[in-house]
């Protein structure tokens, strides 16, 4: 009578556990560990901040010119930072339910960045016409919050993901970093774009 030998089982390989993500939480932390977790973004937010005071100081020269460049600073770099931070804040909340995919996100926040740069420029030309009567200005101000608002979208996704991938919580640290580099895009594209357009 022959006897059934079982077969070898092979061993299969354990897949390694997925890194989980400390999300900051006030309920959940203490404030010493909170502070941990948000210091470290902040102070390189801080020495980006201070590469954003020394790429202004380069402009000097358009600032010199017409000191009504200096007004509208304030405006590119705000209307970029803000729609960075919607993109951010609604990637965030939807890699924290894992819901997000990156390269969903990806076009159409690329293509939602044209259309608000589009829209926005446009804005401001017509505002920067009507007040000031410069059309090299109001051109200006509207090619450099044109290309400043298309490229936040991008910006805030890619520094999220990054934070992401290495298992930091983005809504900690991909906020400081990603502001003060947005901040720096727009500045350095408005400086460019008002040399070309103003110094010439």
């Amino acid at each position: 009578m022959e006897m059934d030998i079982p077969e070898e089982k092979i061993a299969e390989p354990k897949a390694e556990p997925k890194k989980l993500i400390k999300y900051a939480d006030d309920d959940k932390y203490p404030i010493s560990t909170l502070a941990l977790m948000r210091i470290p973004p902040l102070v390189g937010g801080l020495v980006l901040g201070m590469v954003l005071s020394f790429v202004m100081s380069r402009f000097e020269e358009v600032l010199a010119k017409n000191v009504q460049v200096a007004f509208f600073i304030p405006l590119v770099v705000y209307m970029a930072s803000a729609v960075g931070g919607q993109t951010q804040g609604i990637y965030t909340r939807d890699l924290k339910s894992g819901k997000a995919k990156f390269a969903t996100y990806l076009l159409k926040e690329t293509c939602l960045g044209l259309i608000l740069g589009f829209l926005f420029g446009a804005l401001s030309w017509f505002i920067v016409e009507t007040w000031f009567g410069s059309e090299e200005l109001a051109r200006a101000i509207a090619l450099s919050m044109f290309a400043a608002v298309a490229s936040a979208p991008l910006v805030a996704l890619i520094i999220t993901e990054v934070f992401e991938l290495e298992h930091q919580d983005p809504a900690v640290g991909a906020g400081p970093i990603a502001t003060v580099i947005q901040d720096t895009i727009s500045v350095i594209i408005y400086g460019l774009i008002s040399s070309a357009i103003l110094l010439n």
